[in-house]
């Protein structure tokens, strides 16, 4: 299967997609004890339409983000292109493709895959679909919810190893 693959952490396709990656730390973004409470209901920072205008543009989504156990969101607001590579994503499927260090949650316009978009183990890529028949100018918001672990001795650091946009052709002609 012919695939186009954007690398979402390189400029030159960031703006392909006229994408901004944002960061902020916490499972909740700026509450307090980074929004960790017994039975919490979630974090709003998963919907498309949240907020996200004071948190930092994060240009390089490898950067250490650490405390013991910590959490951090990284949001993105993604148009899909006319073209990948030179091929227009006319009967391609559009599909989100990430490891983050060590357990993250992906979601894609406010909704997670419960079978693949969540912690699926330690350092585990994982790969959404966002769009089985995209179109030029689509809109997508993608959330990932990045947590240091293991949670019971936490080392290292929250980061993202990766982030692409892969566009995968059903028809092999160019």
């Amino acid at each position: 299967m012919p695939r186009g693959i954007l690398d979402l952490g390189k400029p030159d396709d960031l703006e392909q997609v006229h994408g901004v990656w944002k960061f902020a730390p916490g499972l909740v973004p700026g509450e307090p004890n980074e929004g960790l409470l017994a039975q919490s209901p979630g974090s709003a920072a998963r919907l498309p339409d949240y907020d996200d205008s004071g948190w930092e543009q994060c240009h390089d989504l490898t950067k250490w983000y650490s405390r013991g156990v910590a959490f951090a969101w990284y949001r993105i607001r993604l148009t899909l292109p006319e073209t990948v590579h030179g091929r227009s994503i006319a009967g391609s499927r559009c599909i989100f493709e990430t490891c983050v260090d060590d357990y993250g949650e992906i979601w894609i316009d406010g909704e997670c895959n419960r079978d693949r978009g969540t912690v699926q183990g330690f350092n585990v890529p994982q790969r959404v679909v966002i769009d089985a028949e995209p179109s030029p100018g689509d809109e997508h918001t993608v959330a990932i919810l990045g947590v240091n672990g293991p949670l019971g001795a936490p080392g290292g650091a929250v980061f993202v190893r990766y982030a692409t946009l892969a566009f995968e052709w059903r028809e092999p002609g160019y």
